[in-house]
């Protein structure tokens, strides 16, 4: 069902490799423009599957429309994507020796204006940091714009004791979540 059109509804690059790992390319990337502050007492997974949807409802595409959002928690704690060295440094001294949770939606808007949505929660633990290893990181640069101040795929691996769950969820789109959304709409996938 190769005629099936679809809008990838994110301007990150990597959720662009992630889903060509499935072998799927999508006809447009329209990145959508939603506010991203999370509502007063939001729990992390309600505000990773709002942002889904809100950013599958607000791309104007005709066709599918493949939306996502990736959330890290320490507790019920949603930790910002992160703009400035500061608040990397704070996010990582946070996480430093101790188990998070990162929580990452994946949402399908259907030409009928239907959605199909999966949420995939990864648990992830961080050796304990010192400074000389939290400054080192954030020479790097790769904590800019990342949920919690880290980039899984990159250095940051380095400082991961553990992972239970999904590694392309920390990155951003959960593979096996969206590989069966995907198929359920009639997207070929192998």
């Amino acid at each position: 069902m190769s005629a099936l059109r679809l809008t990838l509804a994110s301007a990150s690059p990597r959720r662009r490799d992630l889903l060509a790992r499935l072998g799927v390319e999508p006809d447009a990337v329209v990145p959508a423009d939603i506010d991203e502050t999370p509502l007063k007492d939001e729990r992390p997974r309600d505000y990773a599957l709002r942002m889904g949807r809100e950013k599958a409802l607000t791309v104007d595409a005709t066709g599918f429309v493949l939306a996502g959002d990736t959330v890290v928690a320490a507790g019920r704690r949603i930790l910002p994507k992160t703009e400035t060295e500061s608040d990397a440094r704070d996010c990582l001294k946070l996480l430093s020796g101790r188990r998070h949770t990162v929580f990452s939606s994946v949402v399908l808007r259907a030409p009928d204006g239907s959605l199909r949505e999966r949420l995939n929660e990864t648990a992830v633990r961080f050796k304990g940091l010192c400074d000389e290893e939290i400054t080192a990181y954030l020479a790097s640069g790769e904590w800019r714009g990342k949920a919690g101040g880290y980039a899984i795929q990159g250095a940051a691996e380095g400082l991961v004791q553990w992972i239970r769950g999904s590694h392309s969820g920390v990155m951003g789109l959960p593979l096996y979540e969206t590989r069966a959304l995907l198929k359920s709409a009639g997207f070929a996938i192998g």
